[in-house]
Formats: structure tokens, sequence, C-alpha cells
């Protein structure tokens, strides 16, 4: 196994330490886990289905499977071919960091994957053996990309590629043989038009691809897709990949033989949360209400917020190093994520999560003020 890098997160230790002295209490920011209850309509069903005395179906319950078509024809517009072109997963973090496995990449191969990400981009080509290389112009992957990451709404900066975007690096992904993935799983979560009130375009959609019922329409491109921010799941470990029946085949063939098969219960309540739409609604109402907050608090401390059109988190700078802002912030209590985490040493911004009660983002706001 090659080395991996530390774990990032270990390194916030100090940061959190002195932000929990604070008189009030630690506010932290710096984590996208959910911390509102799992919708009853989810829990009900997984409840329902606990008597799971049988090995469950790596490639999903059949009802599973019509399910995750259904949503991607009722929330995204697009028209999957059957249901061979799904797959669930335990969660999508797994799936991200096996992929570049998972489609036999190795040495003499490349993952490329945004300039600004989440790391486990890297850490997946790592674990296969392969080279990541950080490149969000086409033009700059090199001749031997075996696999693109897209990650669109992005983790951490929120920014949204449009269907000509997604459009464009599809093209160039296929001229070079690789396949491309887009890392779908805040596309419920848009803020600024056009997608304030409708999902972001996935790489699936028809103005990207084509129509996906032609022949080649899905060839090479994958769509990832995760339930833990749309329906607070995060605990559940519940997503799933579609696209290109081909690579779904491929994908689930090793699936099988090493069992990575999500629990009989979580693809029960995975439908439940698919076929429900109340619920993500208000969801999405909670961290609009928490993002307005937090948009305001920290424009009037002198931040400047930089894209965030989308997703779970502002992407915040005040033009110093990352590093000094998060002991800025710790100092009131409040713990962020650093931007040295997702774009190198040289970061000036910080990740900040929507994911807080409204009365610790309310807390929050007034310290900052």
């Amino acid at each position: 196994m090659p080395a991996l890098p530390d774990f990032p997160w270990d390194s916030l230790a100090p940061f959190a330490t002195r932000a929990r002295e604070h008189a009030d209490g630690i506010v932290d920011l710096s984590v996208g886990s959910p911390v509102d209850p799992t919708p009853d309509v989810v829990r009900d069903a997984l409840i329902a289905a606990t008597d799971a005395h049988a090995y469950p179906q790596t490639m999903g319950t059949p009802a599973l499977r019509e399910a995750i078509v259904r949503w991607y024809a009722h929330r995204r517009g697009v028209t999957l071919p059957s249901v061979d072109a799904v797959l669930p997963t335990i969660g999508s973090k797994e799936l991200v960091g096996l992929l570049p496995l998972l489609l036999d990449a190795g040495a003499g191969d490349t993952v490329v994957h945004p300039e600004t990400a989440y790391p486990t981009y890297a850490v997946g080509a790592a674990i296969a053996g392969a080279r990541a290389v950080a490149a969000d112009d086409p033009g700059a992957w090199p001749d031997d990309t075996k696999l693109v990451w897209l990650n669109s709404p992005g983790n951490p900066t929120g920014a949204v590629l449009d269907a000509g975007a997604l459009r464009a690096r599809v093209d160039a992904a296929r001229a070079l043989g690789a396949v491309i993935v887009n890392d779908e799983c805040y596309a419920e979560l848009g803020w600024e038009a056009p997608f304030a009130d409708r999902p972001v375009t996935s790489i699936l959609d028809h103005d990207v691809i084509g129509d996906t019922s032609s022949d080649g329409a899905l060839d090479g491109v994958l769509s990832v897709y995760s339930l833990s921010k749309q329906s607070n799941l995060a605990g559940y470990r519940a997503a799933f990949v579609a696209g290109d029946p081909a690579l779904i085949g491929r994908i689930l063939a090793v699936r099988k033989h090493a069992g990575l098969i999500p629990p009989a219960p979580v693809q029960a309540a995975m439908v439940a949360a698919l076929d429900d739409d109340v619920h993500v609604a208000a969801q999405k109402a909670r961290y609009a209400r928490r993002r307005g907050m937090l948009v305001a608090a920290f424009t009037e401390a002198g931040f400047r917020i930089d894209h965030s059109e989308a997703g779970l988190y502002l992407w915040v700078t005040r033009g110093e190093p990352a590093l000094e802002t998060i002991a800025w912030l710790a100092e009131r209590g409040i713990l962020a994520a650093p931007g040295t985490f997702y774009e190198g040493d040289a970061s000036t911004h910080v990740r900040i999560a929507l994911t807080a009660t409204d009365e610790r983002v309310a807390a929050a706001a007034a310290r900052l003020r």
C-alpha cells in the first residue's frame, strides 16, 4: 500500500481546544456533518425493514434501483435506460476512494481532480498506485489520464459548472479515452440563480451528453450522489452511482467479490428518502436560513465570500494565510476548516460549514459582529 497523507482534520485539534475555551462554548463549523434529525419517513422505513435475516443484494433491491432511476427522472431531469445504469454504494466517500482501484487504474495512469478539492480524490489515486494531478483546464489533462473527477457543486468552494462547461469536459475526457465522473452530492443545495429553486445540472443531463437513450450517450460517464446532505443520512452511509451501464457492471462485479453491500434496512430507507420531496425542501430551508445569517455576519466582519453559489459551505477569505484566520476564529470560539486542506499551504481561504444548529449559528454570527 502506498504511503497515505495524514488525516487533515487531526491538525485542527489545537484550534478546537482553543475554541472550546469560549465562555459560551464552541461553534463547530469545520465539518459538513448534519445536525438535524433524520426524517421520520426514512426512519420508519428503516425500522420496518429490520428483519433483515438474508444477505442483501450488492446491486440493490429492485425497489431501490427503480427508485434511483425515478429520482434521476424526477429530480434531475435525466432519463436512464434501465436499472442496469445504477448501483447503490456504502456512502459516497468509499466509492470516491476506491473507484480508481475498481477501474483498474495503477502505475502509469493518472487520476485528474479539481485544483481546489476534497482530499479523497487524490487519496483514491494513491490507494490504486496511480498519479493524482490537480487540473481544472481540460487542456492540461495528461495523455495517460484514466479517470477524471469533477465536483459540481464543489466542496469546498461551492462553485458550479454549467452544462456547457460539463459538456466540454466530457468531450475532453472521451478524447483521452478516460472515464469522467461528477461527484454531485450537493446538487439539491443551490442558492444562487439559476439553481436557487432547482437542482444543479447533472453530468448525465441531456444538455451535457445528449439523449441518454441514444447509443454511446452514456459511454464513460458517471454521476455520484449521496443522501447524507439532502436527507440527514450521513450515519446511514447511503449513496449511489449512475451512468454508463458497462462501467456500472464492472464496478458491480468487483463489489460482489469484495462484499461491498449497503445493509438491507438502509436500502429500504433509501427508497423512502428518494420518493419523498417534502423533507428535502424542509432541510434546504433550514440551511438557507443558516446560510443567510452567516453570509451577513462574515461580510460585516470584513470577509469576502467567493463562489459559494451552491453546496453546504461558504468559501471565505480576508486575504491572509488560512491558518491565521483559523486562529482568529478560534479565539472567538468558532472552528472552521482551513483552505490548506483543499488547495495547499498558500491558501488564504477558510471553509465554513452550514451544519450547526440555528442557535449555534446565531452564536457564531453574534461573535463575528
